[in-house]
């Protein structure tokens, strides 16, 4: 795996639509494998402690307008205030639809509303169920000084690969569940279909 740098830090006042506010130091890299343009929110002492770390690929639909079909929004959200209370980094990582782009992800809604689940319909664009890889996240995490941490996170995916990558994740520590009627459908596959650690009703 390649070396990346940090190419620049900015101190951030974040707002969130129901009031909380918090500071951010934005970290943007150089060297990054894929070439995104992926950013690092540093919150809280991350050398307090084990530090916190959220890998949240970025979901347009979800995270800006609140979309209920996900539970993306409500995650970033939760995410950011837990790891300033106790110290870390979230990873807003460029791959919208798990991977496949905006546009391929709409697609993939419609498919969706056919009767498809979200793995099925993205393998029905001619995409990989998920096509996210995190050798990008690890190197940021190599450039900010983080090699152990704590995971903020309910995906066993994403534990596997960054220990492939190098880094110790110490634990994996589950987000809560984010349910509405429009996304149960979508979280029930995620938990069938690809083991995530959510407790889910209905």
């Amino acid at each position: 795996m390649s070396t990346a740098t940090v190419r620049t830090k900015v101190r951030v006042p974040l707002r969130f639509a129901d009031g909380y506010s918090v500071t951010a130091d934005v970290v943007t890299f150089d060297g990054l494998a894929d070439g995104a343009e992926h950013l690092a929110l540093v919150l809280g002492d991350p050398t307090a402690g084990t530090p916190l770390v959220r890998l949240h690929s970025e979901c347009l639909t979800g995270d800006v307008f609140g979309s209920a079909r996900c539970d993306c929004g409500p995650q970033l959200r939760e995410a950011v205030q837990r790891i300033d209370a106790t110290g870390g980094v979230l990873l807003y990582l460029r791959q919208e639809g798990r991977g496949i782009g905006l546009y391929a992800k709409l697609d993939a809604y419609a498919l969706q509303d056919a009767g498809f689940d979200t793995y099925q319909a993205n393998v029905a664009l001619g995409f990989p169920e998920d096509a996210r890889d995190y050798t990008a996240a690890a190197q940021m995490l190599a450039a900010l000084g983080i090699g152990e941490l704590n995971l903020l996170t309910n995906n066993p995916d994403k534990v596997r690969q960054l220990r492939d990558l190098g880094v110790t994740v110490a634990e994996a520590v589950p987000t809560g569940v984010h349910t509405t009627e429009s996304n149960l459908r979508y979280l029930h596959a995620k938990v069938e279909h690809t083991h995530h650690t959510m407790a889910l009703a209905g």
